[in-house]
C-alpha cells in the first residue's frame, strides 16, 4: 500500500505560478498528475517514470508545466507556470507500481486526496 499526500494548491492570478508536491510513503514505478474540473472528466497532466527519468505531458500543459522528482524522498513536483483560468481544477497525484500507459488513469494504482488549484482571470 502506497499513500500519497499532495500539497501546494491554492488561488493564483492568471499568468502566475504554483508548485505542487506529492510525497509517497513507498516506492513506485512511475508517478503522475491528473486533474478534474467540475463537470469534466479526469485529465492527464504529467507523469514521471523513475527508472529512466522520462516524462510525459498532456497537450494542454506542454511548455508551461514541468514535472520533476526526488527519488530518495519518493516525491514528485509539478511546477506550473503561466497559469490560465482553464487550469482551475482539483489536481490528483497518482502512483503506479508497474509499467503502464502514462496517460491512462486506470494504469495507476494509488491516488492522493487531491489539492485544489484555482486560477482567477
Amino acid at each position: 500500500q502506497v499513500q500519497l499526500v499532495e500539497s501546494g494548491g491554492g488561488l493564483v492570478q492568471a499568468g502566475g505560478s504554483l508548485r505542487l508536491s506529492c510525497a509517497a510513503s513507498g516506492r513506485s514505478f512511475s508517478m503522475g498528475w491528473f486533474r478534474q474540473a467540475p463537470g469534466k472528466e479526469r485529465e492527464f497532466v504529467a507523469a514521471l517514470r523513475w527508472s529512466v527519468g522520462s516524462t510525459a505531458y498532456g497537450d494542454s500543459v506542454k511548455g508551461r508545466f514541468t514535472i520533476s522528482g526526488d527519488n530518495a524522498k519518493n516525491t514528485v513536483y509539478l511546477q506550473m507556470n503561466t497559469l490560465k483560468p482553464e487550469d482551475t481544477a482539483v489536481y490528483y497525484c497518482a502512483a503506479a507500481v508497474r509499467r503502464g500507459a502514462y496517460d491512462y488513469s486506470n494504469d495507476y494504482h494509488y491516488w492522493g486526496q487531491g489539492t485544489q488549484v484555482t486560477v482567477s482571470s
